[in-house]
């Protein structure tokens, strides 16, 4: 019987599209049983990066924070609407965005929340948070943390990129139960936060 490694072994990392927010790289490797085989994956780090990250010669970088919010005045998690070109359509899910160099994931959080929702972020549960996730390993590297904290103030839109079609929204937890049982498009998540938020 043919013995074989515990691992696949990487044997060449290839650039097949570049740009500021996300990168396409073809992984050649070898197989337990020593046949050649590639991968694609996404990733938001640049090759430098991202091969530190897969030789472990640097620690994993979080790359985006998704936000948990309550407003307790109004008992209800904080959800956005928005519009997203890979599906072409609105989806359900946590206000969220990208890590910027040099701020820590809380700080990030806070930010997010007050140009996606108009929303202060306030009283973050660092114990409840989630430091580090993957959202999709098949295909990407990405890794998320999610952040728990309270919301307070007025939802605005006035912060938003140009490019961003966000619609934040107040949910109860009767609101949350429509959205589970229904057909609606929705982030895996935002669900499992939501079905917590519910008591499902």
């Amino acid at each position: 019987m043919k013995k074989f490694r515990k691992i696949n072994k990487i044997t060449k990392i290839a650039d097949v599209y570049n740009s500021k927010f996300l990168n396409v790289y073809e992984i050649f490797y070898e197989t337990k049983l020593g046949n050649q085989k590639k991968w694609i994956v996404a990733s938001r780090k640049n090759m430098d990066k991202y091969k530190k990250m897969l030789f472990k010669e640097e620690n994993i970088e979080i790359d985006a924070v998704l936000i948990a919010a309550i407003d307790e005045n109004r008992k209800s998690l904080i959800l956005i609407k928005e519009f997203r070109m890979p599906i072409n359509d609105y989806i359900y899910s946590l206000p969220a965005g990208l890590i910027d160099e040099g701020e820590d994931l809380y700080t990030a959080a806070i930010r997010e929340m007050k140009e996606e929702t108009g929303l202060e972020l306030y009283e973050i549960d660092k114990d409840s948070s989630c430091k580090k996730s993957f959202a999709s390993v098949g295909m990407s590297d990405e890794s998320l943390a999610i952040v728990y904290g309270k919301a307070r103030g007025e939802i605005s839109t006035n912060l938003q990129e140009e490019s961003e079609i966000i619609e934040p929204i107040y949910v109860d937890k009767q609101k949350a139960r429509e959205i589970l049982a229904s057909d609606v498009n929705i982030d895996i998540k935002a669900w499992l936060v939501l079905k917590e938020f519910a008591g499902r």
